[in-house]
């Protein structure tokens, strides 16, 4: 993936990284970041399937820099592909240092994949007729 000055894709989520969310280091732990990409895709990818989706994969994460205490965390979702049953998205995170009068720049990105499912928790297939 590249690097670029801009977001790409649909501004999916904003949250403010906060004290309970850092590592024994103080740094914020990259098991939350994740999760706030895969919270970004899930949004998404819902809105596509027009039902519930499940997390299968998540491929080619790279952590560029580190997200601070206090730093807003902007996630970005951009579609690759509609499979029969499941979409994967591009999702970048980017973060916001307000204290320190920094632009906005990218701290993560990567690959996640997700799954349509029913009320059984069973894959079903994605109507693509719907989507726009």
């Amino acid at each position: 993936m590249n690097t670029h000055e801009h977001p790409h894709g649909d501004l999916t989520i904003q949250v403010v990284a906060m004290p309970k969310d850092t590592n024994p280091n103080g740094d914020i732990f990259g098991g939350w970041l994740l999760s706030q990409m895969d919270v970004a895709g899930g949004i998404y990818c819902r809105k596509i399937a027009k039902g519930r989706v499940v997390t299968v994969a998540m491929d080619s994460i790279t952590f560029k820099h580190p997200v601070f205490v206090g730093d807003t965390l902007a996630c970005y979702a951009n579609l690759i592909r509609i499979g029969r049953t499941s979409i994967t998205v591009h999702i970048e995170a980017w973060a916001n240092r307000i204290y320190e009068n920094e632009a906005q720049f990218m701290v993560t990105e990567g690959d996640i994949t997700y799954v349509n499912v029913d009320e059984n928790r069973r894959p079903q297939e994605i109507n693509k007729t719907e989507i726009k």
